[in-house]
């Protein structure tokens, strides 16, 4: 890809409240576990690159990418080679889940008054699962809004200014999309020299976890007049009667990203670009009254 950029992050606690630890387990031959996206259980039969084969109780053999997704006795687990395991155990460098090198015994440095702002809790929680080391480290917060049609009133009760920027991630950023009328109006406005909005093309956050991490070839296309997350669920045979529901199936999408890697690119550098833009130094001494 030709670009540059090939917490606290919520509010606090949030990632505590209910959470479940994912532990690592390496996968070894005839270990049995369950696929959480669509419950196919099998046992490991071999592993292929970054992939683990499945054999259930009828011979059926399946495929699927290695990493977060799985489940043992009904707990969340996360397949990891067995070498990669051991190597684990031994200690080596790390790196985040963005890719970044970890760095060892570190603190999460005081928030910034910078932000980045997401859309909704969706948003909030993939960035904070793939970038949130990162955010800590570098004392970024990032914030969700409840919708872009909430951007503009935000901006104008505390107004970005020089030592305060504001990054802003948008879903379906295409032309002529409601999305991008609303950015296009307030980049007409007063706060553009510290405003960076950006984003990608998918109608929700969630089509940016690829087909591969889903176990998929592609995601659904779901008609016109149809709510796409209820047609996304009911295409994968998941339950849509309450916002649980939704609730619950995105947990099952979120539990198959373990990195980077299963994001999509039009994300991932309009992540990195924002992280670059709500960090960078601000020149000179800010006044009070600076805008």
């Amino acid at each position: 890809m030709d670009d540059r950029y090939g917490s606290d992050v919520l509010a606090s606690g949030w990632r505590e409240r209910g959470a479940k630890v994912v532990v690592d387990v390496a996968a070894e031959k005839d270990l049995v576990v369950e696929v959480a996206v669509d419950g196919f259980c099998g046992a490991v039969t071999r592993i292929e690159g970054g992939q683990v084969e499945l054999e259930d109780y009828r011979g059926r053999r399946r495929l699927f990418p290695m990493g977060a997704g799985f489940m043992i006795d009904g707990e969340p687990v996360r397949l990891v080679h067995p070498a990669r395991a051991a190597g684990a155990a031994s200690g080596g460098t790390k790196r985040t889940a963005s890719g970044s090198f970890a760095v060892g015994d570190s603190r999460a440095r005081t928030a910034l008054p910078s932000r980045i702002l997401v859309e909704g809790r969706h948003d909030a929680e993939l960035v904070e699962k793939v970038w949130g080391d990162d955010l800590r480290a570098e004392g970024v917060v990032v914030e969700y809004l409840q919708g872009v049609d909430l951007l503009e009133e935000l901006l104008a009760a505390a107004p970005p200014r020089r030592d305060r920027r504001y990054g802003v991630l948008v879903d379906h950023l295409v032309p002529g999309s409601k999305e991008t009328r609303i950015v296009e109006q307030i980049m007409r406005g007063p706060h553009g020299a510290h405003l960076r909005i950006v984003g990608h093309p998918y109608i929700d956050v969630w089509q940016c976890v690829t087909p591969a991490a889903m176990g998929i070839r592609a995601w659904p296309e779901i008609p016109r007049g149809i709510d796409w997350k209820t047609g996304i669920c009911r295409a994968f045979g998941w339950p849509t009667a309450s916002q649980a529901d939704f609730a619950h199936a995105w947990k099952r999408i979120l539990s198959r990203v373990n990195s980077y890697r299963d994001l999509e690119p039009s994300l991932l550098g309009r992540v990195e670009e924002l992280i670059d833009f709500v960090t960078e130094p601000v020149a000179g001494p800010a006044s009070g009254g600076a805008r």
